[in-house]
């Protein structure tokens, strides 16, 4: 099976930024938890980062097209504002799954709020990185 990851801006800056809420394993770190899940799986999980609202949704259309099978996503920011990232999550019918880090039903009023998770088929949060695993055995059991 042929999964995709993508993690929107400042995901890079993992064990960087604001320790409390996102904690301090790394971007690294969680590029090695992805890869372990994969070889574990047998399966072939792509990750990608953009700080770059477009090459987010450039990403999302090529997995229409390249036979990607299951797509997990951390749209960051992007996830309480950009219909155009909702939009080109809604063109594909593959299983997805809006992953966040963090408890944003606990934070800030507007983190309260994704205008893509509709488009998802499931929404986990406040799992730390251990959400991403859950995110990836949704797409592979679908």
């Amino acid at each position: 099976m042929k999964l995709l990851v993508i993690n929107g801006p400042n995901l890079n800056f993992l064990g960087i930024r604001e320790k409390s809420v996102y904690g301090t394993e790394n971007y690294d770190d969680l590029l090695r938890m992805i890869q372990e899940k994969a070889e574990a799986e047998g399966c072939q999980i792509e990750v990608f980062q953009s700080n770059h609202e477009g090459a987010i949704i450039d990403k999302i259309q090529e997995a229409y097209f390249n036979g990607t099978q299951g797509l997990v996503i951390n749209p960051g920011a992007y996830t309480h504002y950009s219909y155009a990232i909702r939009d080109a999550l809604a063109s594909i019918t593959i299983p997805k799954v809006e992953i966040h880090i963090s408890d944003i039903t606990k934070r800030e009023a507007f983190r309260k709020v994704s205008v893509t998770e509709p488009a998802c088929d499931r929404q986990i949060y406040g799992k730390g990185l251990q959400g991403y695993l859950e995110a990836i055995d949704f797409c592979l059991k679908k």
